[in-house]
């Protein structure tokens, strides 16, 4: 799996001031690219208000609820990159992954994201990055 995220659904230094915009672009990007319905951007926002999806070390992933699984056409991924930051809850987001999953394809990807995103060297990586390519190298360099 060499391009965990296709190059075109990586955004590059994104200027979101709140993280309900982060959350409908990322929604929009995966509604762009075919992976998801109109509905999963409300169906995102839904799961924020039940649970925050702030992971921790600069990164959130938004994601829909159970409900919105009619609303996946295909597994997707998308990832804005913010340097300058994101408040999510008090919290500072400078990387935002979209994600919406088909049939439990997305648990593979969550496994990548989440190793790469475990290393502060690699986070500090991500968010340095000038490029999508440079993006996805990083996060190829992962061994499942």
């Amino acid at each position: 799996m060499s391009n965990l995220i296709p190059t075109e659904n990586i955004l590059m230094n994104q200027q979101l001031a709140t993280k309900e915009e982060a959350i409908e672009a990322a929604g929009r990007q995966l509604v762009e690219v075919g992976a998801v319905g109109e509905g999963y951007i409300e169906a995102m926002k839904d799961r924020e208000a039940i649970v925050s999806t702030y992971m921790g070390n600069f990164l959130a992933i938004p994601h829909g609820t159970d409900e919105a699984k009619t609303e996946v056409i295909k597994t997707g991924i998308t990832l804005l990159h913010a340097p300058d930051g994101i408040d999510w809850d008090g919290n500072i987001v400078k990387v935002v992954v979209g994600i919406a999953g088909k049939d439990g394809d997305h648990l593979d990807l969550l496994s990548q994201i989440a190793i790469v995103f475990s290393d502060e060297e690699n986070v500090d990586r991500v968010i340095q990055a000038q490029s999508a390519d440079e993006i996805n190298a990083i996060f190829g360099e992962v061994e499942l």
